[in-house]
């Protein structure tokens, strides 16, 4: 990637990140998506524009919600790979299980991801997640119960976790919603 031009940190970019911190080949990604190699290749190196299906499609391939997708074109050009507005933040996740995330970092491309996340009162995490990834979080407001491996925890504002390979889940028994800043490495979503 130009490091001169801000402008490259795109769909595609973002796209290609996605599909390498999964170990998915391109190969592999166009026999998932029946379409060609070359095709795939030049949506990651944005040649080519992905229609709304197939943007379905690559994001039920690659495990995210579709709105990570979107929201490319919403900083100003000179602040694109650089700067995130706190209204422009791209939503992630469905937050069925009471879970706001939104990424904090301005795209994929990086070797970790910084997210927010909200934790909505007495949500909990339905089961135990195992991540390939190093993970620190820092607790803005709000408490949460988290498990990690066999340890039990509750965090408060000011406190911070580490997640390393490690099996987790997370609950928020209390009336109050928890918020909290994650770094992840390598980018999940």
């Amino acid at each position: 990637m130009n490091s001169q031009s801000p402008t490259l940190t795109t769909l595609g970019a973002d796209l290609r990140a996605l599909r390498r911190a999964r170990g998915i080949t391109i190969a592999d990604l166009a026999a998932r998506m029946g379409r060609s190699v070359g095709w795939i290749s030049q949506v990651e190196r944005d040649l080519s524009d992905p229609s709304i299906s197939d943007l379905r499609a690559l994001a039920k391939c690659l495990a995210v919600p579709m709105s990570m997708l979107f929201a490319h074109a919403s900083a100003p050009v000179e602040e694109q790979g650089y700067i995130v507005r706190s209204g422009a933040r791209r939503p992630m996740g469905s937050g069925e299980e009471g879970l706001i995330e939104e990424l904090l970092s301005p795209d994929l491309t990086d070797d970790f991801e910084m997210v927010h996340s909200t934790f909505a009162p007495h949500a909990r995490m339905q089961s135990p997640a195992h991540r390939p990834t190093q993970e620190v979080a820092y607790v803005i407001s709000g408490r949460l119960d988290l498990q990690i491996g066999a340890r039990q925890f509750t965090v408060g504002p000011g406190d911070s976790f580490r997640i390393r390979h490690e099996p987790f889940q997370w609950s928020n028994p209390f009336d109050e919603a928890c918020v909290a800043v994650w770094v992840i490495a390598p980018p999940v979503y």
